[in-house]
């Protein structure tokens, strides 16, 4: 039998995997054939490691050894996780110290599965930016523009790309202020941000310990359920809760708050509008908005313009750790480090405080709804030449950041679905926001809302060629 991976679900994978009707090896054979390096979404690309461990993942089976959803799935890893035979450059001209060269417990889980690492993904040097630009290792192309060479958002930047191009079916990502949902958004994938301490961030070279947060990247709601099923702690601990919650999740079980007006504001053309098409086909379909504002949004990304606390985090990191990295960081992340490195530890201290105050407040509102939603960057992805300059970045990315990092700030998990296209044909997408460690009811609404609207497929077409 012929499988297209392109059209199958990572279950349907698993269940071909599992009948015999498709290897590991065959699979990953299929996703190096699609690998497109003119897209530079890796900055290490290893097909003969991902055929060893796909080897390794059949092998397993052969011997009845189903050790997990993910076994034999192709996944790429943004280059600040530590992953064995492949080095850590978290996006800079140079190898990072060996403590970030480690496995830590996501990759672990991965690996214990038998998942089948592709590569390393490009980042923004450090992860400290939102469009996804490094003038170290190159940014990689925005798939969804033949003719311009747009970014593809960051800091995980080639996270989208990997599997735009086909050469991996779920990627890693990490998530501080938006570097998940961002790039999935301005590519038309799925994007999963994790509440703050729900995945262990261990061998991930830390940008701010305050805020980072895990997450994921993948084609569809439904592999983010798979792929959240088979790594989240407590799903693997206590059976198969979330795929109840998304069996039973139908359009009148739950109610959407339109958010804050600020996260609707300003939007580039075909945005805002393409996100409120989607609301329009979901209450046709019998879903319940209502306008429940998010006041705390407001304050969140004021704090972003001013650093928040990352920039001091990262700043204090590179003075006592490697005070050389100085030397060589790209000019629109030195700018912003530097910020952080003039505010004193009485405004720090106080920063920390009004995030935990504003983390209170925001999760008391969603009293009469489960979720909020905005769009999910409210610029299209401008092309790589508008941004080389600080002057000309730092606008762009503050704008790119404006609607996620609220839920980064204000302690929400949140997701982010593609929902059409802007006036320029680039992906938008729509951000659900839930409360803190609801990421299961936050899923199985948006499994429920794919249910609706349709795949980012049906929703976007085709790339174009």
């Amino acid at each position: 039998m012929s499988h297209d991976p392109a059209q199958m679900s990572l279950n349907a994978i698993a269940r071909a995997l599992r009948d015999g009707s498709l290897s590991a090896v065959s699979l990953a054979k299929t996703c190096i054939e699609q690998h497109d390096p003119s897209l530079n979404a890796y900055r290490e690309w290893r097909p003969d490691l991902a055929l060893e461990q796909a080897r390794r993942a059949d092998a397993a089976l052969a011997q009845a050894q189903d050790l997990g959803a993910l076994q034999g799935i192709p996944v790429s890893v943004k280059d600040l996780y530590g992953v064995e035979q492949m080095e850590t450059f978290a996006g800079s001209p140079a190898v990072m110290p060996a403590p970030w060269q480690n496995e830590g417990d996501l990759v672990k889980v991965l690996r214990d599965q038998h998942a089948v690492f592709t590569g390393k993904t490009h980042t923004v040097e450090f992860a400290f930016g939102g469009l996804g630009v490094n003038s170290h290792w190159g940014t990689p192309r925005n798939p969804w523009d033949g003719t311009i060479h747009r970014v593809p958002g960051g800091s995980s930047s080639g996270a989208g790309v990997s599997l735009c191009e086909g050469s991996a079916l779920l990627a890693l990502g990490s998530d501080t202020a938006g570097s998940v949902r961002i790039p999935a958004s301005m590519t038309g994938n799925v994007g999963l941000k994790t509440s703050y301490g729900r995945w262990p961030v261990s061998g991930i070279f830390p940008l701010s310990p305050t805020l980072d947060t895990a997450g994921i990247l993948t084609r569809t709601v439904a592999d983010t359920v798979t792929a959240f099923s088979a790594i989240d702690p407590h799903q693997r601990s206590y059976g198969p809760r979330l795929a109840r919650e998304v069996s039973r999740c139908n359009a009148g079980d739950f109610v959407i708050g339109t958010g804050e007006t600020a996260l609707w504001s300003d939007c580039d053309p075909g945005i805002g509008e393409a996100v409120e098409t989607a609301l329009a086909e979901l209450r046709n379909a019998g879903v319940r908005t209502v306008d429940t504002p998010l006041p705390e949004a407001t304050p969140a990304i004021e704090l972003l313009k001013v650093g928040s606390v990352v920039a001091a985090e990262i700043d204090e990191l590179l003075s006592s750790t490697a005070p050389q990295w100085r030397e060589t960081l790209d000019p629109v992340v030195s700018s912003r480090i530097r910020d952080g490195g003039t505010i004193s530890a009485c405004e720090y201290l106080q920063r920390r405080r009004r995030l935990r105050e504003l983390s209170r407040s925001a999760n008391r509102r969603f009293s009469n709804c489960q979720v909020m939603v905005s769009p999910t960057v409210a610029i299209s992805p401008p092309a790589t030449e508008a941004v080389q300059t600080v002057e000309d970045y730092r606008p762009r990315n503050m704008a790119a950041l404006r609607n996620t990092c609220p839920a980064n700030y204000l302690g929400l998990c949140a997701i982010t679905l593609p929902v059409g296209l802007d006036v320029v044909g680039m992906p938008v997408g729509m951000q659900l926001m839930a409360p803190h460690s609801h990421e299961e009811q936050l899923l199985a609404i948006a499994s429920c809302i794919e249910g609706i609207l349709g795949s980012a497929r049906q929703r976007l077409g085709a790339l174009p060629r």
